[in-house]
């Protein structure tokens, strides 16, 4: 039985504890906030209840596998809910898509809404990207990095090298097989999954849509916090030791290996293993001496770009807002001049002038005071916090000015909420690095930006023995289902008792 310490009760934290307690271990999860989740927040207020992370749960499979691995199935401790439709689409030339929760249903609403031929053509689009998901996950997402030679593995003769295209972008793909500018518009949109730019975001990234819509969208009833404090549940009942308000100041290295960690009032924890659930670039430019050996994963994070961040609005609502989708998504007319501002195209990085915006409304009692009032999560992409050099988040005024603008958006696209706001609240990516120590805000740790991008994601075990990595920043990257798996990934490394 090996002593751990799991910095940080992100998912990824407490998934690791669940299964390394359910594996025999005896388990310590240090978490510097006052509350568990990381990024998968909970904000309540008047009765009004905001999901201030992650919206949607995909790939539940991942989910099943982490509850029975640690001894409760997950239909007996959550509500999963399937949305039907999964995501409503409006196009900046007024053109509104409902995109149906079960894949049998898409060609036919993309044909009624984008014209005959749209169907078929993100039919064939998906048809190309199961393709790439049979030959990438148990291979890539469900096995630890091995930097490049990972990519030789995933294709064992030239038709798989083929289907996998390292070497070509997600709208280079995406170009081939769809016509109609809209069709294009909404793949882009999956690049922001990882905080990246489509244009440059590897092919690849075809898989998150084919996952989204074979396996469905869902929602936890409730709030997604629900799974992250489930999760926590799960680590407890294994033996873990949960803490919060516990920050981690150094990661103690002693004779080559790991021997513990030192918390900010210079407390020793001793640990035979220590996983670490903060942001790699923190762990390796803050929590570990930089005497110690760690020089590829150190250059690796030095030749990625960062993931964007997010700029939220918290709403509280007077009314119920007719046929409203549990997630709607309002694009702009120049989709590329948002990828520009975000990573500095052209200039220098800058908050979006005119924003895709994503609202998510779930229809549920839990994050409401009452049935004439709504609580939307509104999130647009933005540049990360970086002072000095960038966008500075907590400059006076930009926070708000950027929030009006983001309602005054909404309403040109037909969505006019602000003769109905109670109350707002607003989160930068300033507040994002700040409460969740994520550098920058953000959100994904890296981007997929660059073909060769996922081979320089830090992988789950670092080159100091008994120093493991799980969450967004890690390998297999950013998401709940990947972030779950990269919890498995550690827990296979680590082994049994």
């Amino acid at each position: 039985m090996a002593r751990v310490v799991v910095v940080g009760a992100g998912l990824g934290g407490l998934a690791a504890a669940a299964r390394l307690g359910a594996l025999g271990h005896a388990v310590t999860v240090l978490e510097q906030a006052p509350q568990v989740g990381g990024k998968l927040g909970w904000y309540g207020r008047d009765g009004h209840g905001f999901d201030t992370g992650p919206s949607l749960v995909t790939l539940p499979s991942v989910l099943r596998d982490l509850f029975d691995a640690t001894g409760a199935p997950l239909d007996d401790v959550l509500d999963l809910q399937r949305l039907d439709p999964a995501v409503a689409y409006r196009f900046a030339d007024g053109t509104s898509l409902a995109v149906p929760g079960r894949p049998a249903g898409v060609p036919a609403a993309l044909d009624a809404a984008l014209g005959e031929g749209a169907g078929a053509q993100w039919s064939a689009l998906l048809e190309r990207a199961a393709a790439m998901w049979r030959a990438t996950e148990v291979p890539f997402l469900r096995s630890p990095l091995a930097g490049p030679a990972t990519l030789l593995r995933l294709a064992r003769d030239a038709a798989g090298l083929r289907t996998v295209a390292p070497g070509r972008t997600l709208r280079g793909v995406g170009s081939q097989y769809l016509t109609d500018p809209r069709l294009r518009t909404l793949l882009d949109r999956y690049a922001t999954y990882s905080g990246s730019d489509p244009r440059r975001a590897p092919a690849a990234l075809l898989t998150v849509p084919y996952v989204e819509q074979a396996f469905g969208s869902w929602y936890v009833r409730g709030g997604l916090r629900r799974l992250v404090e489930a999760v926590a549940e799960r680590a407890a009942e294994r033996g873990a030791d949960v803490l919060t308000e516990m920050p981690v100041r150094e990661v103690l290295v002693e004779g080559g290996r790991v021997t513990g960690v030192r918390l900010g009032d210079g407390t020793r924890v001793p640990a035979d293993v220590v996983v670490s659930n903060a942001d790699a670039a923190a762990l390796y430019g803050d929590l570990l001496p930089p005497s110690v050996p760690a020089r590829r994963p150190r250059a690796a994070l030095r030749r990625t770009t960062p993931s964007s961040s997010g700029l939220v609005l918290l709403l509280a609502l007077r009314g119920r807002t007719p046929g409203l989708a549990h997630h709607t998504v309002l694009f702009p007319a120049d989709y590329d001049a948002e990828f520009d501002a975000l990573f500095g195209r052209g200039g220098p990085k800058r908050p979006v002038e005119d924003p895709t915006v994503y609202v998510s409304a779930p229809d549920d009692p839990a994050t409401r005071p009452d049935e004439h009032s709504e609580s939307w999560f509104v999130l647009v992409n933005a540049p990360r916090h970086e002072p000095g050099t960038g966008v500075d988040w907590t400059a006076p005024g930009l926070a708000d000015s950027c929030a009006d603008r983001v309602l005054a958006t909404m309403a040109a696209r037909g969505l006019d909420v602000r003769d109905r706001v109670r109350w707002r609240v607003v989160r930068t990516p300033a507040d994002l690095e700040r409460d969740t120590a994520t550098p920058g805000g953000s959100i994904y740790g890296t981007s997929s930006n660059g073909t060769r991008a996922a081979f320089l994601r830090p992988g789950n075990a670092s080159p100091v023995p008994g120093l493991f990595l799980a969450g967004g920043s890690a390998h297999p990257g950013g998401g709940l289902p990947l972030v779950t798996l990269s919890a498995q990934i550690v827990a296979g490394l680590v082994g049994p008792a």
